[in-house]
């Protein structure tokens, strides 16, 4: 089983994910939530949802939000920060014990990409989406963002013959605009717009002192040696020339569909 795959591994993240990725990870689940009409009382489920970045933004809509995820710690984390209008379960994407067509918009922000079989999630999601209704998900471009990205180039240059993590099939397959839309329509969905949205993740090069509240939430750093790791960090500062924060583009696309 890839980390990815494991509920243990995403549980034993939360905490610091929801301190970390959230923040970033909301940005582009706003950008999602504006290319869909909701109104006060719109149904909307946010699936493989983390720690609810899209489904609090969603709730600040007046929509009610079914928010799940297959890591009961990520699901707690909602559900104690959650307000009116959120429901959090511990649900598989892949197979939602949810009823057809019973969904005015169905999200998956970065989560159905890392499905191992993300063909399945993205039926899932058209299946419990009424007719009429939106389905949408965002992919990374580049296989990752943030400081994953950062670490993945300072990997290439610092180790190129060493090879990075294998990411989930449907990161690299997604990421692509053309094979989003047609998994979209594969999926039951029809009309997909595909939309390019940059957001720089501004790394404090403080946080450097303590890297893995940076990088370690990657295989690719936990796996690394003092020595690499040193190496990596050093890079990294070299990267910032001097500023206090380091800027990192990061490119997702941002598809949406009707049922």
């Amino acid at each position: 089983m890839r980390e990815f795959e494991d509920p243990a591994r995403w549980d034993k993240v939360a905490e610091h994910y929801e301190e970390t990725a959230h923040p970033f990870t909301a940005r582009f689940a706003e950008a999602a939530l504006a290319r869909v009409p909701l109104i006060p009382g719109s149904r909307v489920l946010d699936v493989a949802t983390g720690t609810g970045a899209l489904a609090h933004a969603a709730a600040r809509t007046g929509a009610q939000v079914l928010a799940v995820d297959f890591s009961p710690a990520m699901v707690a984390r909602v559900a104690a920060s959650g307000g009116p209008g959120i429901d959090a379960r511990v649900m598989d994407g892949q197979a939602l014990a949810l009823p057809d067509a019973g969904f005015d918009a169905v999200f998956s922000i970065f989560g159905v990409i890392l499905f191992p079989d993300w063909h399945r999630g993205l039926a899932e999601m058209a299946r419990v989406t009424k007719p009429g209704g939106h389905g949408v998900v965002a992919a990374w471009r580049e296989q990752g963002a943030a400081s994953f990205l950062l670490l993945r180039r300072i990997r290439e240059k610092l180790f190129p013959d060493r090879p990075s993590m294998a990411m989930p099939d449907g990161v690299a397959i997604l990421g692509d605009p053309d094979r989003l839309a047609r998994a979209m329509v594969a999926a039951g969905y029809r009309g997909p717009e595909i939309t390019p949205v940059v957001f720089d993740y501004d790394l404090d090069v403080a946080r450097l002192d303590t890297p893995d509240t940076v990088f370690g939430l990657s295989p690719d750093w936990t796996n690394l040696d003092d020595a690499d790791k040193a190496a990596v960090i050093a890079e990294a500062r070299r990267m910032a020339e001097g500023r206090s924060v380091l800027p990192i583009a990061s490119t997702a696309l941002i598809a949406v569909a009707v049922r």
